[in-house]
C-alpha cells in the first residue's frame, strides 16, 4: 500500500468495517467542521472556550474524536464560532 488513501479503499471493502465507518461519519462531520471554523477564524481553543464556557480540554476532547458533544453543546460552539447551527435529515445514499 502507498498511502492512506489506499489502506482506507482497501479496508472499506469489508462490509462489517464499512458500517461503523458510515455510522460514525456524521460524529467526523462535525468534528471536521468545528476544527476548520476554528482554524479558519484562527483562535485557538482556549479562546473558543473562553467564548463558549466549554472547557479547553473538552474542546480538545472533541476535535480528537474522545468526546461526542450533546446538542445543546454544539449550539455553544457555533454560537462561539459567530456560526449558524444548521441540522439535515437527508435520504440515505448507497453511494460512498
Amino acid at each position: 500500500m502507498r498511502n492512506y488513501s489506499d489502506y482506507k479503499k482497501k479496508v472499506l471493502q469489508n462490509p462489517d468495517l464499512r458500517a461503523e465507518y458510515d455510522a460514525l461519519q456524521p460524529e467526523y462531520d462535525i468534528i471536521q467542521a468545528m476544527i476548520e471554523a476554528r482554524i479558519t477564524q484562527n483562535i485557538t481553543q482556549q479562546e473558543l472556550s473562553a467564548r463558549t464556557g466549554i472547557t479547553q480540554a473538552d474542546i480538545s476532547r472533541i476535535e480528537n474524536g474522545t468526546r461526542n458533544p450533546s446538542l445543546n453543546m454544539v449550539k455553544k460552539l457555533a454560537q462561539g464560532l459567530g456560526m449558524q447551527l444548521k441540522l439535515e435529515f437527508i435520504p440515505k445514499s448507497d453511494k460512498r
